[in-house]
């Protein structure tokens, strides 16, 4: 009786939540090792089916980076990057539009429907969902005093999007799953990143929440200590002193660039935790860093 009782404690737990953001618009960045554990992609693909069922309007923007490294390997295709970006020739376009759009997005919506929910796969060229440009050439020191520009071939930045494609889903029980691949004013397809697509989604739609999936625990302080809730000054002062590094910057960079579009607020989150967004979303403690406005 003390297990039942318990389980009812959760749910009483969950209840005002479930309240407060019933009808909201929820982004999550999917991607990690949440994408590649069997036990960790049912539980992501069962919360999301959850948030649909009791109100909420989540919508996925999902990465792929392993997948396409893995297939551009199979092809004796080198990868080049440019802190961090991928330098995406044509050749090499083609294989992240294979891999993102025609099998990481209809895997991710496959599982969905495998759990008995409804997904409906996209990328930026369905309705002109994500209009993009080409990123301009990128500078890069060769010694104190000269430079070179390096040309990122199909490298994209958002240009605008278009959120009546994902607003008019809202009343269905389908979930939009989009794949980072916009499409510029000519046609031409442009990788993305995947981050940064989540982010410009969810300003688009005026989010409640937009939640990134992390291989690590959160935003963690000098002593590396998590920390559970900043500030927008917060976050520019952890880049400032150093103490945010490495691959959370650009994390923090877009959850602030969301917050200043009209997000509500951005959650860092550990994708290696079943059941991250349940537990984020509708309970008190939650499982990774909450970042809000001042």
């Amino acid at each position: 009786m003390e297990d039942l009782i318990n389980k009812a404690r959760i749910l009483m737990e969950a209840l005002p939540y479930i309240q407060k953001f019933r009808g909201k618009r929820i982004v999550v960045k999917y991607g990690g090792h949440a994408m590649a554990d069997e036990d960790l992609k049912k539980s992501f693909t069962r919360d999301i089916i959850l948030f649909k069922l009791i109100g909420l309007h989540p919508v996925i923007v999902h990465g792929g980076g392993p997948q396409i490294e893995e297939v551009l390997e199979k092809m004796g295709i080198k990868s080049r990057f440019h802190e961090g970006v991928r330098i995406t020739d044509s050749q090499t376009m083609d294989v992240v539009e294979m891999v993102l759009v025609g099998k990481v997005n209809k895997d991710i919506v496959g599982w969905i429907s495998h759990n008995g929910g409804h997904a409906i796969g996209l990328s930026g060229k369905d309705g002109q969902l994500i209009q993009a440009v080409k990123m301009d050439p990128q500078k890069v020191k060769k010694t104190r005093r000269t430079s070179e520009l390096i040309d990122m071939g199909q490298v994209g930045v958002v240009k605008q999007i278009n959120p009546e494609v994902l607003t008019k889903l809202e009343d269905s029980l389908f979930i939009p799953v989009i794949a980072p691949v916009g499409v510029a004013d000519n046609g031409e397809s442009l990788n993305i990143n995947a981050d940064y697509v989540a982010e410009s989604v969810a300003g688009a739609l005026n989010a409640e929440k937009l939640i990134l999936m992390t291989d690590v625990e959160g935003v963690s302080d000098g002593q590396g200590r998590l920390l559970t809730n900043l500030s927008e000054k917060d976050i520019e002062n952890l880049i400032a002193s150093g103490v945010a590094h490495g691959g959370m910057v650009p994390k923090l960079k877009c959850a602030l660039r969301a917050l200043q579009a009209g997000v509500g607020t951005v959650h860092i989150i550990d994708g290696r935790v079943q059941h991250a967004l349940l537990l984020e979303i509708f309970t008190d403690k939650g499982v990774g860093t909450l970042v809000r406005k001042e």
